[in-house]
């Protein structure tokens, strides 16, 4: 893969060795800048970084308007932010591959599960920050600073109300009542999503509600298990399930029409139900281990923390800020929710356990 222009000639930790650019094409480089993989780290290499006050960043998140917060932060500080998006799993193997050549400072995921994957591979460094502590509330954050909440997820019900009545809906635990019985439809175990509400109903149900509850809803669903949440939410308004579960940004996205006309008229036909109380993932960053510029890599997540990079952040995906509901027009149409509480740490850590309490119980 040639380098793009963006990248200039002169050595730096993100030029190219002729070995790196084969690892390289695995994935696509961003439209703000690409960032290429680095050369051996040297303390020439840690001194030209700092000069140049530029950071890479690895992202999870592959929304084209998340790149206008990396402008405002240059735009204020300063330092260039060269991006690489990818998905998760594909990022956290990179950056283990890499190791300290790494040209990433900062790693960007979304779900807890993720992020508490890649805590507990050594690839953050702790990073206190009086700013983060204030910004970031204590549930959406690690224990030992090693990565920050930056918007909140939350996993809503969808219904169909000429199939269901959403006022049947309250709980996560309606969806498994038998009178659902043919007209549920599920994202499969493989979703991250999945898997932390099923943690979450762990640490609040314990073991053997949360199971009963997994293998009611697997006795209701309508077959095959969906892939991903947007086709879920269409079947629903098409009448080809009556109530399932998604991500709210998936629906708020088709609901302001920017996935185009077809599916704004099909989000018109559904009701969003926020069970009470409703489970709350996050996307989050944090710094790497393999930082050259730490400092500066810190500031990132502080801005894109802070109240005006956090909710410009969110709102880019219609998802919620860190705290409040935000100005986003369509999710305060769908009204306010309780958050249940628990924290995104704690979803990270009985993740494992809940995907195995998944399969057992059937749900594919």
């Amino acid at each position: 893969m040639p380098l793009p222009q963006a990248v200039t000639p002169r050595r730096s930790r993100l030029a190219c060795t002729p070995e790196r650019l084969a690892t390289a094409a695995l994935l696509a480089f961003s439209g703000i800048a690409a960032v290429a993989v680095a050369v051996a780290g040297s303390p020439a290499r840690a001194q030209s970084q700092s000069q140049s006050q530029e950071i890479g960043v690895y992202s999870g998140r592959h929304y084209n308007t998340d790149k206008a917060l990396y402008e405002q932060f240059t735009a204020r500080t300063g330092i260039k932010v060269k991006l690489l998006e990818a998905k998760d799993d594909a990022l956290i193997q990179r950056v283990r591959s890499e190791g300290s050549k790494s040209p990433a400072d900062v790693l960007v995921l979304v779900d807890a599960a993720r992020l508490d994957q890649a805590a507990d591979l050594g690839l953050f460094r702790p990073s206190p920050s009086a700013a983060l502590l204030r910004d970031v509330p204590i549930n959406l954050r690690d224990s030992k600073g090693r990565w920050y909440g930056l918007t909140r997820r939350v996993r809503v019900v969808v219904v169909n109300p000429k199939q269901v009545n959403p006022a049947s809906i309250r709980t996560y635990a309606d969806l498994a009542s038998p009178s659902l019985k043919g007209k549920l439809c599920l994202r499969d175990r493989k979703s991250v999503y999945n898997q932390s509400l099923v943690a979450d109903q762990l640490i609040l149900r314990g073991d053997a509600a949360a199971a009963a509850w997994v293998k009611g809803m697997v006795a209701n669903v309508r077959q095959p298990f969906f892939t991903s949440d947007t086709p879920l939410i269409r079947a629903i308004a098409n009448g080809q399930c009556g109530v399932g579960l998604v991500n709210s940004y998936y629906v708020a996205r088709m609901a302001a029409g920017e996935s185009g006309a077809a599916d704004k008229a099909l989000a018109s036909r559904i009701k969003v139900v926020f069970p009470t109380p409703a489970h709350v993932n996050i996307s989050g960053a944090g710094v790497l281990k393999s930082a050259t510029n730490p400092a500066a890599a810190l500031k990132l997540i502080e801005f894109l923390a802070s109240p005006t990079g956090g909710r410009g952040y969110a709102e880019a995906n219609n998802e919620y800020p860190l705290k409040g509901n935000g100005n986003n027009p369509v999710l305060q149409r769908f009204g306010s929710f309780k958050a249940d509480g628990v924290s995104a740490e704690q979803l990270g850590a009985r993740n494992k356990a809940a995907v195995r309490l998944m399969e057992v119980n059937g749900w594919q």
